[in-house]
Protein backbone atom coordinates (compact mmCIF):
# COMPACT_ATOMS: atom_id res chain seq x y z
CA UNK A 1 0.00 0.00 0.00
CA UNK A 2 1.37 3.24 -0.93
CA UNK A 3 1.94 6.40 1.40
CA UNK A 4 -1.15 8.11 -0.11
CA UNK A 5 -3.40 5.17 0.13
CA UNK A 6 -2.22 4.38 4.22
CA UNK A 7 -3.57 8.51 4.38
CA UNK A 8 -6.61 7.83 2.61
CA UNK A 9 -7.38 4.82 4.17
CA UNK A 10 -6.78 7.01 7.62
CA UNK A 11 -9.03 9.71 6.66
CA UNK A 12 -12.04 7.46 6.14
CA UNK A 13 -11.47 5.43 9.12
CA UNK A 14 -10.84 8.81 11.04
CA UNK A 15 -14.99 10.30 9.12
CA UNK A 16 -16.56 6.29 10.37
CA UNK A 17 -15.33 7.75 13.62
CA UNK A 18 -16.53 10.54 14.09
CA UNK A 19 -20.09 10.00 12.34
CA UNK A 20 -22.76 11.83 14.78
CA UNK A 21 -25.33 10.14 16.12
CA UNK A 22 -27.70 11.18 13.68
CA UNK A 23 -26.05 9.54 10.92
CA UNK A 24 -25.52 5.87 13.16
CA UNK A 25 -29.70 6.04 13.40
CA UNK A 26 -29.73 6.66 9.95
CA UNK A 27 -28.26 3.33 9.31
CA UNK A 28 -29.47 1.80 12.44
CA UNK A 29 -33.38 2.71 11.64
CA UNK A 30 -32.93 3.23 7.29
CA UNK A 31 -35.72 0.22 5.95
CA UNK A 32 -35.37 -0.16 2.33
CA UNK A 33 -39.85 -0.72 1.88
CA UNK A 34 -39.64 3.27 2.99
CA UNK A 35 -37.99 3.98 -0.31
CA UNK A 36 -40.81 4.15 -2.36
CA UNK A 37 -42.72 6.74 0.46
CA UNK A 38 -39.34 8.89 0.26
CA UNK A 39 -39.91 8.85 -3.97
CA UNK A 40 -43.00 10.15 -3.71
CA UNK A 41 -42.03 12.90 -1.38
CA UNK A 42 -39.08 13.91 -3.58
CA UNK A 43 -41.23 13.52 -6.53
CA UNK A 44 -44.06 15.88 -4.79
CA UNK A 45 -42.20 18.27 -2.96
CA UNK A 46 -38.69 18.54 -4.31
CA UNK A 47 -38.48 17.89 -7.83
CA UNK A 48 -41.00 21.07 -9.14
CA UNK A 49 -38.61 23.35 -7.46
CA UNK A 50 -35.35 21.78 -9.10
CA UNK A 51 -34.36 22.69 -13.34
CA UNK A 52 -33.51 19.82 -14.89
CA UNK A 53 -29.86 19.68 -14.39
CA UNK A 54 -30.88 20.03 -10.59
CA UNK A 55 -33.24 16.68 -11.07
CA UNK A 56 -30.49 14.71 -12.77
CA UNK A 57 -27.84 15.76 -10.19
CA UNK A 58 -29.83 14.75 -7.26
CA UNK A 59 -31.56 12.23 -8.50
CA UNK A 60 -27.50 10.44 -9.56
CA UNK A 61 -26.34 11.20 -6.03
CA UNK A 62 -29.62 9.88 -4.45
CA UNK A 63 -28.79 6.68 -6.31
CA UNK A 64 -25.74 6.67 -5.34
CA UNK A 65 -25.98 7.30 -1.12
CA UNK A 66 -29.55 6.30 -0.36
CA UNK A 67 -30.79 3.98 -2.68
CA UNK A 68 -27.10 2.17 -3.23
CA UNK A 69 -25.97 2.45 0.13
CA UNK A 70 -28.10 2.89 2.85
CA UNK A 71 -26.33 6.15 3.57
CA UNK A 72 -26.63 9.98 2.84
CA UNK A 73 -23.54 10.24 1.71
CA UNK A 74 -21.38 9.85 -1.56
CA UNK A 75 -18.72 11.17 -3.04
CA UNK A 76 -18.82 12.40 -6.16
CA UNK A 77 -16.80 14.69 -8.49
CA UNK A 78 -18.13 17.40 -10.90
CA UNK A 79 -15.77 16.03 -14.04
CA UNK A 80 -17.27 12.47 -13.15
CA UNK A 81 -20.90 13.78 -13.26
CA UNK A 82 -20.34 15.61 -16.59
CA UNK A 83 -21.20 12.20 -18.63
CA UNK A 84 -23.96 9.93 -17.43
CA UNK A 85 -26.28 11.45 -15.74
CA UNK A 86 -28.89 13.44 -18.12
CA UNK A 87 -28.09 14.37 -22.15
CA UNK A 88 -27.82 18.55 -22.60
CA UNK A 89 -30.40 20.15 -23.33
CA UNK A 90 -28.85 20.95 -26.61
CA UNK A 91 -28.51 17.23 -27.98
CA UNK A 92 -25.48 17.87 -29.46
CA UNK A 93 -23.93 15.96 -26.61
CA UNK A 94 -24.09 13.05 -24.31
CA UNK A 95 -23.19 15.02 -21.30
CA UNK A 96 -23.39 18.29 -19.51
CA UNK A 97 -19.94 20.94 -19.50
CA UNK A 98 -18.16 21.32 -16.02
CA UNK A 99 -19.67 24.40 -15.93
CA UNK A 100 -23.75 22.94 -15.87
CA UNK A 101 -22.75 20.47 -13.29
CA UNK A 102 -21.21 22.89 -11.13
CA UNK A 103 -24.23 25.37 -11.61
CA UNK A 104 -26.74 22.59 -10.72
CA UNK A 105 -24.29 21.59 -7.46
CA UNK A 106 -24.47 25.07 -6.74
CA UNK A 107 -28.61 25.49 -6.97
CA UNK A 108 -28.66 22.16 -5.20
CA UNK A 109 -26.76 23.15 -2.27
CA UNK A 110 -28.71 26.74 -2.61
CA UNK A 111 -32.08 24.90 -2.22
CA UNK A 112 -31.04 22.53 0.83
CA UNK A 113 -31.54 19.95 -1.36
CA UNK A 114 -27.63 18.59 -0.60
CA UNK A 115 -24.40 19.93 1.89
CA UNK A 116 -20.93 19.55 1.50
CA UNK A 117 -20.09 16.77 4.29
CA UNK A 118 -16.24 16.66 3.71
CA UNK A 119 -13.03 17.56 1.79
CA UNK A 120 -12.44 16.18 -1.46
CA UNK A 121 -10.12 13.79 -2.56
CA UNK A 122 -9.22 11.70 -6.16
CA UNK A 123 -12.83 10.34 -5.69
CA UNK A 124 -14.77 13.67 -5.35
CA UNK A 125 -16.21 15.92 -2.49
CA UNK A 126 -18.27 14.11 0.41
CA UNK A 127 -21.87 15.47 0.01
CA UNK A 128 -24.57 14.77 2.33
CA UNK A 129 -28.03 14.08 0.26
CA UNK A 130 -30.99 15.83 2.38
CA UNK A 131 -34.30 14.15 2.41
CA UNK A 132 -37.38 15.96 2.25
CA UNK A 133 -38.00 16.46 5.31
CA UNK A 134 -35.16 18.00 6.16
CA UNK A 135 -35.54 20.50 3.27
CA UNK A 136 -37.36 23.52 4.24
CA UNK A 137 -39.17 24.26 0.61
CA UNK A 138 -40.66 20.92 1.03
CA UNK A 139 -41.61 21.53 3.92
CA UNK A 140 -43.40 24.65 2.92
CA UNK A 141 -44.82 22.88 -0.12
CA UNK A 142 -46.21 19.83 1.77
CA UNK A 143 -48.10 22.67 4.17
CA UNK A 144 -49.32 24.74 1.48
CA UNK A 145 -50.92 21.03 -0.35
CA UNK A 146 -52.21 20.59 3.23
CA UNK A 147 -54.10 23.75 3.56
CA UNK A 148 -56.09 22.81 0.08
CA UNK A 149 -57.65 19.29 1.42
CA UNK A 150 -60.81 20.04 3.54
CA UNK A 151 -60.17 19.23 6.91
CA UNK A 152 -62.75 16.60 8.33
CA UNK A 153 -65.98 17.95 10.40
CA UNK A 154 -64.51 15.65 13.13
CA UNK A 155 -61.42 16.29 15.61
CA UNK A 156 -60.08 12.63 15.88
CA UNK A 157 -57.03 14.49 17.55
CA UNK A 158 -57.72 12.49 20.57
CA UNK A 159 -59.12 9.53 20.05
CA UNK A 160 -56.57 8.23 18.10
CA UNK A 161 -52.69 6.92 18.73
CA UNK A 162 -50.23 9.10 17.60
CA UNK A 163 -47.47 6.94 19.33
CA UNK A 164 -47.72 3.39 18.13
CA UNK A 165 -49.46 4.13 14.14
CA UNK A 166 -46.77 4.58 11.98
CA UNK A 167 -48.63 7.11 9.54
CA UNK A 168 -50.04 8.88 12.67
CA UNK A 169 -46.31 8.98 13.95
CA UNK A 170 -45.57 11.04 10.73
CA UNK A 171 -48.26 13.30 11.58
CA UNK A 172 -46.50 14.85 14.81
CA UNK A 173 -43.43 14.83 12.62
CA UNK A 174 -45.10 16.86 9.83
CA UNK A 175 -46.63 19.48 12.42
CA UNK A 176 -43.20 20.06 13.81
CA UNK A 177 -41.23 20.24 10.60
CA UNK A 178 -38.67 17.50 11.51
CA UNK A 179 -37.67 19.93 14.06
CA UNK A 180 -36.83 19.01 17.57
CA UNK A 181 -39.19 20.91 19.95
CA UNK A 182 -36.67 21.34 22.86
CA UNK A 183 -33.24 22.35 20.56
CA UNK A 184 -34.62 23.04 17.19
CA UNK A 185 -32.38 20.41 15.58
CA UNK A 186 -33.78 19.44 12.30
CA UNK A 187 -34.17 15.50 11.92
CA UNK A 188 -35.35 12.90 9.27
CA UNK A 189 -38.15 10.22 9.56
CA UNK A 190 -34.85 7.98 10.60
CA UNK A 191 -33.50 10.00 13.37
CA UNK A 192 -36.79 11.74 14.78
CA UNK A 193 -38.45 10.43 17.96
CA UNK A 194 -41.55 11.10 19.84
CA UNK A 195 -41.27 12.49 23.40
CA UNK A 196 -44.56 12.61 25.69
CA UNK A 197 -45.21 15.84 27.10
CA UNK A 198 -47.02 14.74 30.05
CA UNK A 199 -45.32 11.18 31.04
CA UNK A 200 -47.65 7.75 30.31
CA UNK A 201 -46.52 7.13 34.15
CA UNK A 202 -48.08 10.50 35.34
CA UNK A 203 -51.04 10.27 33.30
CA UNK A 204 -50.04 11.04 29.87
CA UNK A 205 -51.56 9.43 26.64
CA UNK A 206 -50.77 9.20 23.13
CA UNK A 207 -52.95 11.82 21.39
CA UNK A 208 -51.71 14.58 18.97
CA UNK A 209 -51.38 17.14 21.35
CA UNK A 210 -49.64 15.21 23.82
CA UNK A 211 -46.76 14.42 21.66
CA UNK A 212 -43.45 16.43 20.63
CA UNK A 213 -40.78 15.89 17.94
CA UNK A 214 -37.89 15.58 19.71
CA UNK A 215 -33.88 14.40 19.17
CA UNK A 216 -32.29 11.02 20.23
CA UNK A 217 -29.96 13.36 22.62
CA UNK A 218 -32.98 15.83 23.98
CA UNK A 219 -35.41 12.71 24.93
CA UNK A 220 -32.72 10.70 26.48
CA UNK A 221 -31.84 13.68 28.24
CA UNK A 222 -35.39 14.58 29.60
CA UNK A 223 -36.58 11.55 30.97
CA UNK A 224 -39.80 11.88 33.01
CA UNK A 225 -38.55 16.26 33.75
CA UNK A 226 -41.25 19.01 33.29
CA UNK A 227 -40.86 19.78 29.33
CA UNK A 228 -40.35 23.50 30.55
CA UNK A 229 -36.83 22.29 32.32
CA UNK A 230 -35.64 21.19 28.76
CA UNK A 231 -36.85 23.85 27.17
CA UNK A 232 -35.03 26.66 29.74
CA UNK A 233 -31.51 24.46 29.71
CA UNK A 234 -31.58 25.14 25.76
CA UNK A 235 -32.33 28.40 25.77
CA UNK A 236 -30.35 30.00 29.00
Amino acid sequence: MSKIEEIRALLDELEAETASADDQAFAENFDFFELPEIVCSVIDYLQPALYPYEAAVYWHLFRKSVLGEGTQYTRASVRGMSSGVITSSSGQSDGLSYGAVQKALNGLEEKGAISKAGGTTREGTLYKVHLPEEIELCQEAKKAIAKEVPKSERDLRKELDFYNVRENRFKVFDRDDYKCRYCSKQLTRFTATLDHVQPVSKGGDNSLDNLVTACLHCNSQRGNRPVMDIIDEKHF
